[in-house]
């Protein structure tokens, strides 16, 4: 039998965005470049996770998908700043907190552009399998970690892919107000968790969206620039479209500094904020701030 389905706690029917926009879109930088496994950092084995698809079987050092995390870092970065500084622009950086650690310039670039750094782990590592208090550990470095690079706590928590059936309780136990690990919506919601002394207390789910995500890039890897702008573009149609119909949307696009900050990607990046912008009553902001928007006009349910 499968798990019961829970309906989410809808906005009000008359729900808008601030300056009454009809539809947030909340930009998403995921830095995690320099914080991916890597057997010099004591891991088993190199990172899996590769444009090259060259994953030895054994424990040895891949320097070309080392180099080409690097990318990101040396490159992608500051093409990806640069787009977003045109545009003018707010962005939500998921950052694991070893990767600012590593490149303490990026961290004070997105501090000067005033933008929100949500905890991406202090490692881009899996948590599943960690017991209650390795876990609580694992997001209490991760959080100080960003605290200590960019001067304020992150509000929001994004695993990498798989977590634990408690690291929602943990993350409102740890002082976090929203959660990323969801691809159920296209509009924020409520959970309410109990936590460790029998309280029952809100948290905001902020979906994430991995359909229009640029990893498409390395796992289809026919897919060009231009289908993934096409595709993005076609997103945000389409929820601006029922925005106007049916009620309040918000859209989540996912970006990596090593992926779309390629020369021959960014452009597609470029092209949709231009796209965006053509549009009226679009309100892009971070995830923090949306997630506060959608607390205030939707309360959190009595418990």
């Amino acid at each position: 039998m499968s798990a019961p389905q829970t309906v989410p706690q809808a906005a009000p029917a008359d729900f808008v965005w601030p300056n009454g926009a009809r539809l947030a879109l909340s930009v998403v930088v995921n830095v995690e470049e320099g914080a991916e496994q890597n057997i010099l950092d004591g891991d088993k084995g190199p990172e899996p996770v590769d444009e090259l698809s060259a994953s030895p079987k054994r424990p040895m050092r891949v320097h070309g998908n080392e180099s080409n995390y690097l990318y990101g870092i040396k490159a992608g970065a500051p093409r990806v700043l640069r787009v977003l500084n045109e545009a003018g622009i707010k962005a939500t950086w998921t950052a694991a907190g070893l990767a600012l650690e590593r490149a303490p310039w990026l961290a004070e670039a997105i501090v000067a552009r005033g933008d929100e750094v949500c905890c991406h782990g202090y490692r881009w590592a899996h948590q599943f399998w960690m017991k209650e208090e390795q876990e609580r550990d694992y997001v209490r470095k991760g959080r100080d970690s960003i605290e200590k690079m960019t001067g304020k706590r992150p509000a929001g928590w994004l695993s990498r892919y798989l977590h634990t059936d408690i690291t929602r309780r943990l993350l409102i136990e740890e002082g976090f107000t929203y959660h990323m690990d969801d691809y159920s919506d296209d509009f924020p919601f409520w959970d309410v968790v109990e936590t460790a002394d029998g309280a029952k207390k809100p948290i905001v789910i902020m979906p994430y969206a991995i359909d229009s995500n640029d990893m498409k890039f390395w796992l289809a890897p026919a897919m060009t620039a231009k289908d993934w702008l096409t595709y993005a573009i076609d997103t945000f149609e389409q929820l601006y479209e029922e925005a106007g119909s049916q009620g309040a949307r918000y859209m989540s696009l996912g970006l990596h500094l090593r992926i779309i900050g390629r020369p021959g990607r960014i452009g597609a990046f470029k092209a949709f904020l231009e796209h965006v912008k053509t549009r009226p009553d679009v309100w892009i902001a971070s995830r923090e701030e949306i997630a506060g928007a959608f607390a205030a006009a939707a309360p959190a349910p009595q418990v």
